[in-house]
């Protein structure tokens, strides 16, 4: 999508830990004016370079109250594990449902939701699956089916306040698998719907390059690294990638 991508570009210039390279400066103040729909960054693109030239790439948390507001009011992190082998096993199903609630302008998390759901179809989870996300047998035998979590999904979201139509949330995934590809291929199989607010995303890849100039073909991996950002829990780990 691209808008939201844009929109995630400003949340990663906002939020790096690391000194950003002062000879992309301008390169990423172009891509921020040239990608974002007018109106969203109007009037604040020199701001831009003028903040993360005086504060590095760093600038601290108080320091994003001078920028203006977000498209979106909050972004919902969200990253699957599923059934998986080698070869790859048909069909996936996803067995940890992760989501962390970021407020958009301070970039805290506000909230977490996190199941682990039982898979059916391959209800046996093979050691390469287990190796590779750190998930048990025991920790998805006995939970609720995918379409008892997507229940628990809206019951939260509705909680959180992100149903209500004046609240702008969108979700935020590392690539378009989760839901472009997982989400929507396992509800196809089952015969479940898919809500309108899983139709639209931020692919942080997209953000990244549009910043740095270049595709993080590692994902999370290469960005961290591109950033100077120290990973931060399990790798593979539905929650720790969030």
């Amino acid at each position: 999508v691209s808008d939201a991508s844009g929109c995630s570009m400003i949340a990663l210039l906002h939020t790096g830990a690391a000194k950003f390279p002062q000879n992309l400066l301008p390169r990423t103040r172009q891509a921020v004016c040239s990608h974002l729909p007018a109106g969203v960054l109007k009037g604040y693109g020199s701001i831009v370079s003028r903040k993360l030239a005086s504060h590095s790439f760093g600038a601290s948390m108080a320091a994003m109250s001078s920028f203006p507001p977000q498209r979106y009011h909050y972004f919902l992190v969200l990253d699957f594990e599923a059934t998986c082998d080698k070869p790859q096993i048909h069909p996936q199903e996803i067995i940890e449902f992760p989501i962390l609630k970021l407020n958009g302008r301070t970039m805290e998390i506000e909230s977490t939701f996190h199941m682990y759901v039982q898979p059916v179809v391959h209800p046996q989870l093979t050691p390469f699956c287990t190796e590779l996300t750190g998930i048990i047998q025991g920790m998805v035998d006995g939970q609720p089916s995918l379409q008892q979590v997507l229940e628990r999904v809206d019951e939260w979201m509705a909680k959180e306040g992100l149903l209500d139509p004046s609240v702008k949330s969108i979700f935020v995934t590392c690539g378009d698998w989760d839901l472009k590809v997982m989400l929507p291929g396992q509800c196809q199989y089952l015969g479940l719907p898919v809500a309108d607010y899983f139709k639209q995303w931020i692919n942080l890849k997209k953000a990244y390059s549009f910043a740095m100039g270049s595709w993080p073909k590692n994902g999370l991996l290469d960005m961290n690294k591109g950033l100077n950002l120290q990973h931060i829990g399990r790798p593979h780990s539905g929650i720790g990638e969030c």
